[in-house]
Formats: C-alpha cells, sequence, structure tokens
C-alpha cells in the first residue's frame, strides 16, 4: 500500500510540473502589449554581477542594459594660518545614477546625472553607433576629446581632485557629434560642440542670451590623437598624445563674449577662487592646446600633461596666454597592477594584489598661471604638492587621503577680494603690489588634509 501511495504521488506530481510547465512556455509565447496599446518584442535577460556593478543581458548578447551609481563622501581639514581664514567641511562630492544600455551590437545609449548636495546636474547623456570595432559616431551631451584625466571617470582617479589646470582649461562636457576611431596603436577622437547644458545656471544664462539678444551659442572643434606602443602588451605600455581646441564664446556665461578662468586650488571644500581671471571681455576665440605623456610597467604608472590657451580679444586688442601643467607617479604596493583601456586611451580600474585589496601611494606636482602679462590679465599663479594614499577595498569600495600643499603667488586675490600678503606697515593687502614679502613668500598659501569615502555599484 506505500508502495502503492508513492508510485501514485511520483506520477500526481510528475503530472503537475508538466502543466506548470506548459504553461510557463505558453506563457513566454503570449503576446504582450505596452502601454501605448502596441505590441512588443520580448527577449529574456539573464541577471550577472560584473565588478560589483549589476547587468543584464540577453542570450545573443546583443542587448546589455545595467544601473551605474556612485557616491564619493569627502572632507578636509585646513592647516596652519592662512592669511585668509578657510573653514573645515564635508559634502556629497558626487552622487551619481545613470543608465547604460547595449541596444544591438551597434548602438549604445547612457544617460548620466548628479544629485550631490541637493542640485541637480545632468552629465552624459547620449546616443552612440558603432559601424564596426575601430570606429564610432557619438552624439549627444559627453565630454569633448581633450584631456586624458579630464576624460578619465571620476570614479578611477588617483587623487581626489583633477589638477588645477585640467580642471581650469580642459573642456568638459558640451552639447555636440564627434567621431573616434581606436585600432591596434592608435586613437583618435574629434567633434564639434556647442552649449553647456549641465547645470540650471547655465542654462539660464543660454536662454536669456538667446532671447534678449539673438547671441549664437558659440561653437567648438576639438580633437586629439594618441599613439600608443606595446598596445597588446597587458603589463606594460607607453602613451603620447596630442590636443588642440578652436573654441568661440558660448552663451552660457554669465555675459556673451566672455571667459573666465578660476580654480578652487585641488579642493571642492573650500569655495574660495584664489587663481581667478574674472570675465574677460572682448572675446573673439580661443586655441586651446597640449599634449600627454603616460606610461606603466606592472604596479608602476606615470602621468603627466601641459596645457596652452590662448585667447584671441576684439579690436586688436593683445592675446592674453595662459598655461598649466601637471606629472605624477603612483605604485601598487601589494603586487596589484595598472590597467590601461586601448578603446579610450586612458587608464581604467587597476587589478588588485591580494583578496582584502590593495594600496597605492603616489605623488603629484601641478602649476597653474593665469598670468598673461603685467599689463594685461594678472589673475594668479599656483603650485600644488600632493601626497596621495588609496585604498582599493574590493570593485566597490575605496578610501582615499590626500595631502596637499598650495603655494600662491601675489596676484591670486581671488579678483581682489582676497589678502595675499602684507603692506610696508604690517597690515594684510589685497593689492600685490604694496607686498613687501618676497616673492616665494607673496601671496595666501596654505595646506590641507583630505579624505574621500567613495563605493561604485
Amino acid at each position: 500500500m506505500n508502495s502503492f501511495k508513492k508510485v501514485t504521488y511520483l506520477l500526481l506530481m510528475t503530472f503537475l510540473l508538466s502543466g506548470v510547465n506548459l504553461f510557463a512556455q505558453e506563457n513566454d509565447t503570449a503576446v504582450r502589449f505596452n502601454q501605448y496599446g502596441v505590441k512588443v518584442n520580448r527577449t529574456q535577460l539573464h541577471a550577472e554581477e560584473r565588478n560589483g556593478i549589476l547587468v543584464l543581458e540577453s542570450k545573443d548578447q546583443k542587448y546589455r542594459i545595467w544601473y551605474d551609481a556612485r557616491v564619493q563622501v569627502d572632507g578636509a581639514m585646513f592647516l596652519g594660518e592662512p592669511l585668509n581664514p578657510i573653514g573645515n567641511g564635508t559634502s556629497i562630492r558626487r552622487a551619481r545614477f545613470a543608465v547604460k544600455s547595449q541596444f544591438t551590437e551597434k548602438w549604445y545609449g547612457e544617460f548620466d546625472m548628479d544629485i550631490s548636495n541637493s542640485e541637480l546636474e545632468l552629465k552624459d547623456a547620449y546616443l552612440e553607433f558603432s559601424p564596426n570595432s575601430a570606429f564610432a559616431v557619438r552624439a549627444g551631451n559627453f565630454k569633448e576629446g581633450f584631456s586624458m584625466e579630464s576624460t578619465t571617470t571620476s570614479r578611477y582617479l588617483t587623487f581626489i581632485e583633477r589638477p588645477n589646470a585640467v580642471a581650469t582649461f580642459a573642456p568638459s562636457r558640451h552639447i555636440g557629434i564627434a567621431a573616434m576611431y581606436s585600432k591596434n596603436w592608435l586613437f583618435g577622437m574629434g567633434g564639434i560642440h556647442f552649449q553647456d547644458v549641465g547645470g540650471l545656471e547655465e542654462r539660464t544664462f543660454s536662454e536669456d542670451n538667446n532671447k534678449d539678444f539673438g547671441f549664437d551659442e558659440g561653437v567648438s572643434f576639438t580633437g586629439k590623437l594618441v599613439a600608443m606602443p606595446f598596445y597588446n602588451d597587458f603589463n606594460k605600455g607607453l602613451h603620447f598624445g596630442v590636443m588642440g581646441s578652436y573654441r568661440t564664446p558660448k552663451s552660457d556665461a554669465e555675459v556673451r563674449g566672455t571667459q573666465r578662468y578660476s580654480t578652487r586650488s585641488l579642493t571642492s571644500i573650500n569655495r574660495k577662487k584664489y587663481m581667478d581671471t574674472d570675465l574677460i571681455p572682448d572675446v573673439d576665440h580661443i586655441v586651446l592646446g597640449g599634449f600627454e605623456l603616460a606610461a606603466y610597467h606592472k604596479n608602476l604608472r606615470f602621468q603627466a600633461e601641459y596645457i596652452l590657451s590662448n585667447l584671441h580679444r576684439k579690436n586688436d586688442l593683445p592675446t592674453e596666454k595662459f598655461d598649466g601643467w601637471y606629472a605624477f607617479g603612483s605604485v601598487l604596493l601589494f603586487g596589484g597592477k595598472y590597467n590601461y583601456n586601448t578603446n579610450d586611451g586612458e587608464f581604467t580600474q587597476p587589478t588588485r594584489g591580494k583578496s582584502w585589496g590593495d594600496v597605492e601611494l603616489a605623488f603629484r606636482y601641478d602649476y597653474l598661471s593665469l598670468n598673461s602679462r603685467m599689463d594685461g590679465i594678472m589673475g594668479g599663479a599656483g603650485e600644488g604638492y600632493t601626497v596621495g594614499l588609496n585604498y582599493h577595498v574590493n570593485n566597490n569600495v575605496k578610501v582615499m587621503l590626500n595631502y596637499v600643499y598650495m603655494n600662491h603667488d601675489r596676484y591670486a586675490s581671488g579678483k581682489n577680494k582676497l589678502f595675499v600678503g602684507y603692506d610696508e606697515t604690517g597690515a594684510l593687502t589685497r593689492d600685490p603690489k604694496k607686498v613687501v614679502d618676497t616673492n616665494g613668500a607673496a601671496g595666501d598659501d596654505f595646506s590641507f588634509i583630505a579624505v574621500r569615502f567613495e563605493v561604485d555599484f
């Protein structure tokens, strides 16, 4: 009797499971409609975690979608007694959320926004077409192909803030269309770009200039070429790059026909802009140029860039010339190695050497001059020394610690709002001509310790 019950039970379960499977198969082939009443195609997606990112992909790998989120929590403590008091502080440096999708082998789309510190800002928003593995065309809002350090995603930066020269001169995201070529040892990118639409303020300026003055939004032609010897060697590589950009004034500027260069000297916590040209009027066009050099061998890395900006003005006014550069070296201390992405001509996430992660030690020197000439624009100059210590915990978590020393000259007065030294009576002064300190001592110098806790998922 017990055996009969068991056989009956097994037959019954087999029948039920067959019915469920048949129902599932019929359900899989059932017709579905979207909210607009249109019949839709259906594809099953496989869910998988890839280096800490959740990816949904079709079986034939022609469709893929994933979310890309990033949070960077920063803090800084300023040391010594600067001429202009600085408050310690914290901030959410970035709080990014992006949706990315590969629609077919040839089409890709991306939407990215930043909501840090309760401010909404559009980042990447573009469509990309790749007819083959070497060539692609991109249209939308994205970073111009100029500086290597600028185009490198913030999740893979070696230091908490980008160098002053890059932060000041390198063009970031603008609406435009660009073509990219990458094959073997050669990478190239060139595009036509227009206004900045990242923030509400820039968009408002552009709309007002259009409405009130009929002002064109401006145009930029930007491109770069990169040679990559040892492109097929994963343990070592060289990077030689040249870049240039021709730019007319953009309508997203506060005052039409102007250009302003400024920087917060390697920190987002201190809101003072020591090196600042203020608004330069009567701008006809700007020419940017520069070159890049990078190298790596297993756990060692070197990177440097030089950038110049020639600002050509109307009404026979002299050309204003500014420049800056940086160089840094780094090492992974516990067996890790650096990885270089030949498709984009830049470094990507390093490989950790231990199961618990890896530690990276780095040193950077950077210099920026916004001093054009004594009878022209003297926006100040400064040099920064940064020592970085990074703990790469896993694919998702990184902790960064920076010590920074900033040395400004006597002209880095933040549009004549900041003290730059002492006059002959011993009183603080904002006038560089009244400072009695020697050249090396003049200017507001300070140091600070900065920390970042970062999660990417």
